[in-house]
Formats: C-alpha cells, sequence, structure tokens
C-alpha cells in the first residue's frame, strides 16, 4: 500500500516536471511509474500528432555515482514507431540526472 502510494504521488510529481521539460514538443498527460517493477507508463499528446502515443518503460534501473542518482533506461517501447527508433536511438543505455525530489522516491 504504501508503495502504491508513493508511485501515485511520484506520478504526479514527474508528469509536472516531464511536462516541464518537453513544453516545446507537448504534453505530457498521464504517467504512471511502478517502482516495484522498474516500469512506466507515458501518455503524451506531441505537436502535430492528432492523437496521444504512449510510450512504456518495461525496465530502468536507478544508479547512484558519488552521490549524484541518475536513471538508465534499459528497454522501452512505444505505439508509434518512428518515436520507438528515436528511443532505442537517443535513450537506451544512457543515464539521465535526476531532481533530487525523484531520487528519494524511485
Amino acid at each position: 500500500m504504501f508503495n502504491s502510494l508513493k508511485d501515485h504521488v511520484t506520478s504526479k510529481a514527474a508528469r509536472m516536471h516531464c511536462n516541464q521539460l518537453l513544453a516545446r514538443y507537448g504534453t505530457v498527460q498521464d504517467l504512471h511509474i511502478d517502482s516495484a517493477r522498474r516500469s512506466m507508463e507515458i501518455v503524451c499528446l506531441l505537436e502535430g500528432e492528432t492523437s496521444p502515443i504512449t510510450v512504456t518503460v518495461e525496465r530502468y534501473e536507478i544508479t547512484d555515482a558519488g552521490g549524484e542518482k541518475s536513471v538508465h533506461i534499459e528497454a522501452s517501447r512505444c505505439s508509434r514507431p518512428w518515436v520507438q527508433h528515436f528511443l532505442e536511438d537517443h535513450l537506451h543505455g544512457r543515464k539521465f540526472p535526476l531532481p533530487s525530489w525523484a531520487a528519494a522516491a524511485l
């Protein structure tokens, strides 16, 4: 129950954070984090698209190097092939720094 509540609160904060980062490209309409399974589901409406797309992060890891926490996306899938290719080319295998509130929650 605690993990479910924590994931719900973290998901809302992550959606707001992602909307700030991605404002130029569209909006994140929904974002769900499942920290027990280390997965996420993100629903976005991108500029120029007529319907939302869904990105599922099937597996992520949190790493800690010198007190700096990062998220490492290991596997994902998307409802649009061009976005899937973009994720594979620019997201998979890279580490992204986490804000302090996210590092504590995940």
